[in-house]
């Protein structure tokens, strides 16, 4: 397991399913059509498709969102640029990334959200923003650190907006 040191952080409590959904869509805010390397961690069920559902949506993706764990990336070419939706849970061999052209897709045109990170280690770049969610109680804590300015600056932008109830809540 990686242990990132970055040049910012940011974490908050989501209570269900609607706060996940809504903090992938405050992260679509905040990436103001930005090409980014994202990384998602966390356990299965942890909501890392959940948080992807809710941003692409706010980025205007209508259709069904669902992990591409079998064909390992899913492609969206949404008015704001392209995105790529990875799932590495079933990757074999970090090496498989390069028979697949992991390069074409990181050439920095692109937002990359990337599951399972950890299964790529040693071929994937440093990400520009690292998201780990973790089950906590009836909800998840949704943990961030920025890696690159341009991830800080994201999750300023993200972590910065209005206060939730719930991060109030938390905070007490």
């Amino acid at each position: 397991m990686t242990a990132y040191q970055g040049v910012a952080r940011g974490s908050c409590w989501l209570s269900d399913e609607a706060a996940t959904v809504a903090a992938g869509g405050g992260l679509a805010a905040a990436l103001a059509s930005r090409a980014l390397l994202i990384f998602l961690r966390g356990d299965l069920g942890a909501g890392k498709t959940t948080l992807v559902r809710g941003l692409l949506r706010a980025l205007g993706h209508s259709g069904a969102v669902k992990s591409p764990t079998y064909t390992l990336v899913e492609p969206y070419d949404l008015s704001t640029g392209p995105v790529y939706h990875f799932d590495l849970y079933r990757l074999g061999d970090p090496g498989e990334l390069e028979f697949m052209g992991i390069r074409d897709y990181l050439d920095g045109h692109a937002l990359c959200l990337v599951e399972w990170p950890e299964r790529g280690e040693g071929v994937l770049p440093r990400p520009d923003l690292v998201i780990t969610l973790r089950l906590d109680g009836v909800g998840r804590r949704l943990e961030t650190v920025a890696i690159s300015p341009e991830g800080a600056e994201v999750l300023d932008g993200w972590l910065g907006q209005e206060e939730s109830p719930d991060d109030a809540q938390d905070r007490r």
